[in-house]
């Protein structure tokens, strides 16, 4: 389905937002303590586009406090299949390390381009994830339903009306064997956020946040919901 980019204006209005995001997370230090504790499983955090594991720091800082054990993808920068291997080679050798390190599933929180390879993930080794949540990933629509993809282009090398691509997306797009939570908005600036859930697939749900795209995970809204998302989700869970 095609949903069509975010308009200019919101577009337009994302950077203000984003510094208001990093405002927002100081004034919110106490509901962010009362988040409810985590029981030590392993969550693996991925980035978004061009970004690297700084951008997550925040994120993992605050599920390590709650009692997880949040680890960063050691990836480099997001540059698509340049960061991750062809057929995910890279991201899915670094999920294995985790599930030997640990003996337990992981779960995956992906941002924005990290969702979707978090989904990809998911369908291609089920066996070794234990939940996916994805913010701001736009894996139920089209390419070109952001504001992003000529810069997605540029800095992948990967053309989205490629054969690879298209059959990427689909991978990423398809129903999951795991449980799967999105967390998306509508005033989304840079992907069109109606793009970035898919409500009809089994296992999954989705949680609608008020929120631009630049520094979504800094967002408390989305701390606090990916916290209370994974004290909800028991191992082998049916749909949540």
């Amino acid at each position: 389905m095609t949903y069509g980019p975010p308009s200019p204006i919101v577009f337009a209005a994302e950077w203000p937002r984003a510094a208001w995001a990093v405002g927002s997370l100081l004034l919110s230090s106490t509901k962010l303590r009362g988040a409810p504790r985590g029981d030590g499983r392993p969550v693996l955090v991925l980035p978004g586009l061009v970004n690297s594991d700084r951008s997550n720091i925040v994120l993992r800082r605050f599920l390590t406090r709650l009692g997880y054990r949040a680890y960063p993808w050691g990836l480099g920068r997001n540059l698509g299949r340049r960061a991750i291997g062809e057929d995910g080679a890279r991201l899915i050798a670094r999920i294995e390390r985790i599930h030997a390190e640990t003996g337990e599933k992981v779960t995956l929180v992906g941002v924005s381009l990290g969702g979707m390879m978090a989904r990809f993930a998911a369908n291609q080794r089920p066996d070794l994830i234990r939940e996916v949540i994805t913010v701001s990933s736009p894996f139920a629509g089209d390419p070109r339903d952001t504001n992003v993809w000529r810069a997605f282009e540029w800095l992948t090398g990967d053309s989205i009306d490629s054969d690879v691509a298209r059959a990427w997306g689909r991978a990423c797009a398809a129903p999951l064997d795991v449980p799967s939570t999105a967390i998306w908005s509508r005033s989304d600036g840079l992907v069109n956020g109606f793009a970035c859930r898919a409500p009809d697939q089994p296992l999954a749900r989705d949680i609608e946040v008020r929120s631009n795209h630049v520094g979504v995970q800094l967002r408390p809204a989305v701390l606090l919901a990916i916290a209370d998302i994974l004290s909800a989700v028991p191992e082998n869970a049916g749909p949540p």
